[in-house]
């Protein structure tokens, strides 16, 4: 059985069990109300997984939670502690738990038919590996629809030695996103028409307006029959966004101390969303990503893709500040609040205006009236990727992808229609405070698109959905490889390697900034540099959707 034929019948089982909460199965008493995430800390660490209903600003939503909440407890572990976690599987279907970002035997990375069975329903299974990292991760499931239902956790790892002057605050900020809806019913909807959840549509009326695009650009987009305002695929139209489980409305709120600095430790996982996050008022120091430290480097505001995670220093003032993070396309916000008293709050930013795709974002950064220089500009053309499979399957090949690792992301460009004007981070500013552990050059390079079709809402790599792909990319233990990815398709797609960390190629040599998932954005291509690790190992898209819907590989690493 291949892994993409056990993934499927997972998301079908998935989708029966929820479907059967859709109508209306009544669940225990004691699991009316979530409980709030605790953390959990030692050698033996035991994390139960089932159905309860958790209240977003007051309104109940059905979930999938551990330990009776969403999200789950954070583990605090210690860098060089063994670790031994049972998972109770209380849903009747299988389940998983994935270790992300954690470094470990590939039979503990906790992946359904790529790495181990699973979890089968009401049953157990117990992850032993030691921890020879620290920084901050998270935790999700890898079966079905449960990661979009709510099952998530946060990881902390301390240093091996404590920290001789911690921060007065260390504080996890969990970035989600949850929906009211079942997600069954979300992937069926997108399935038939990929804009139902579009939130802001360019009109007629707006064009007249003089809002918006020019009637030229508008009509270089309809060429190609593509939606310039296609920035997500799912939206603040289905979605609430959510803080450590907490909606606009709950605000979760956390301490500060004026003057003294603290650790805010940012974790996207959200499952169809970017977030573009910024304290109002208050820099932020950003000294870690992905769990990996970094030179510091201070902006105003980053964009995160779903999997990544950021720890920035904050030294505020004797007042309040509210964390805004803003979806990508502006379609909602997640909202918390910092405060040196109890009831103070800040005023939250309006959500700024829509994010408009342009010919950057599909690969074309030229007027396409001068013909494109003698290259081929094609929308489709097999001589911009020759190993990519054309079909059905496939949109786009981006004539002429650019390294966009020097710009902040989609909307966020001061030079855009937004006119941000204020610092924002770029995977270029990050860089490395050590030397890399391995500094050879790529003994291999190899090149894999992304690639997609809206309108059958399928994803793939190279053309080739997981289902479609019998055989595994094969790498050779302790090989060097440079991969460079280039996203053929409209929409950015952050991609993460399992139990690898890479190094991004921005310029930095052997300080290049290590991590394990990267965003390509839209019409953009992104190089890193990587040494195998053995085992078998998924590398996807880590929108949920894209990668039950094909954008995923197993990675398959022996000896050479």
């Amino acid at each position: 059985m291949s892994a993409i034929q056990f993934h499927r019948r997972q998301l079908l089982q998935g989708a029966a069990v929820l479907g059967a909460l859709g109508a209306g199965v009544v669940l225990p008493a004691q699991a009316a109300i979530a409980a709030p995430a605790r953390e959990l800390s030692g050698e033996e660490i035991t994390l139960t997984i089932g159905q309860t209903i958790i209240q977003i600003d007051g309104r109940p939503a059905r979930a999938v939670a551990i330990n009776g909440g969403v999200p789950g407890p954070t583990l605090r572990l210690r860098e060089g502690q063994k670790l031994r976690i049972t998972v109770i599987n209380e849903l009747t279907e299988d389940s998983s738990l994935h270790w992300h970002g954690l470094e470990l035997p590939f039979q503990m990375d906790g992946v359904p038919g790529v790495s181990f069975p699973g979890i089968p329903a009401l049953g157990r299974f117990t992850y032993e590996f030691t921890i020879h990292q620290h920084g901050t991760y998270w935790y999700h499931s890898h079966s079905g629809l449960q990661e979009m239902m709510g099952c998530y956790g946060s990881i902390v790892i301390e240093p091996a030695a404590a920290d001789p002057a911690p921060p007065a605050h260390d504080h996890v900020m969990v970035l989600s996103d949850h929906s009211f809806v079942h997600p069954a019913s979300i992937l069926r909807k997108l399935k038939v028409d990929p804009g139902h959840y579009a939130r802001y549509p360019q009109t007629l009326a707006g064009l007249i307006a003089g809002k918006d695009q020019p009637l030229k650009t508008r009509l270089e987009f309809a060429q190609m029959r593509m939606d310039p305002a296609d920035i997500s695929d799912v939206t603040g139209k289905v979605f609430r966004y959510l803080i450590n489980g907490r909606g606009m409305g709950d605000n979760f709120t956390a301490p500060i101390t004026p003057g003294a600095p603290a650790r805010l430790r940012f974790i996207n996982a959200g499952s169809m969303t970017f977030f573009n996050v910024r304290i109002p008022d208050l820099a932020m120091q950003v000294i870690a990503a992905d769990g990996q430290a970094i030179v510091p480097v201070e902006v105003d505001e980053f964009q995160m893709g779903p999997g990544e995670t950021y720890d920035v220093l904050i030294t505020p003032q004797d007042r309040a500040y509210t964390v805004a993070a803003e979806a990508m396309d502006r379609s909602g916000m997640a909202r918390a609040t910092l405060t040196p008293r109890p009831g103070l709050t800040a005023p939250v930013p309006p959500l700024r205006a829509p994010v408009r795709l342009t010919m950057r974002d599909m690969g074309m950064d030229m007027d396409m009236s001068h013909g494109g220089g003698g290259m081929d500009m094609s929308m489709r053309s097999q001589a911009n990727a020759p190993d990519v499979k054309l079909g059905p399957g496939v949109d786009m090949i981006a004539p002429m992808p650019v390294d966009r690792t020097g710009e902040p992301g989609l909307g966020l460009d001061k030079g855009g229609l937004d006119k941000i004007g204020h610092r924002v981070l770029t995977y270029r500013d990050l860089v490395a405070p050590v030397q890399n552990p391995d500094t050879r050059a790529a003994e291999r390079e190899i090149e894999m698109h992304l690639t997609g079709s809206m309108d059958r809402y399928l994803w793939s790599f190279d053309g080739v959905t997981m289902s479609e792909a019998h055989h595994p990319v094969t790498w050779a233990t302790g090989e060097r490889l440079r991969i460079t990815l280039i996203n053929d398709t409209m929409m950015g797609h952050p991609i993460h390697l399992h139990g690898h960390f890479f190094e991004l190629v921005t310029g930095h040599g052997d300080r290049s900034p290590r991590k394990h998932t990267v965003i390509v954005q839209p019409g953009g291509k992104v190089s890193f540099d990587v040494t195998a690790n053995e085992g078998d190992w998924p590398m996807h898209c880590h929108l949920f959707l894209h990668m039950a819907m094909g954008m995923m590989r197993v990675v398959k690493v022996r000896g050479a």
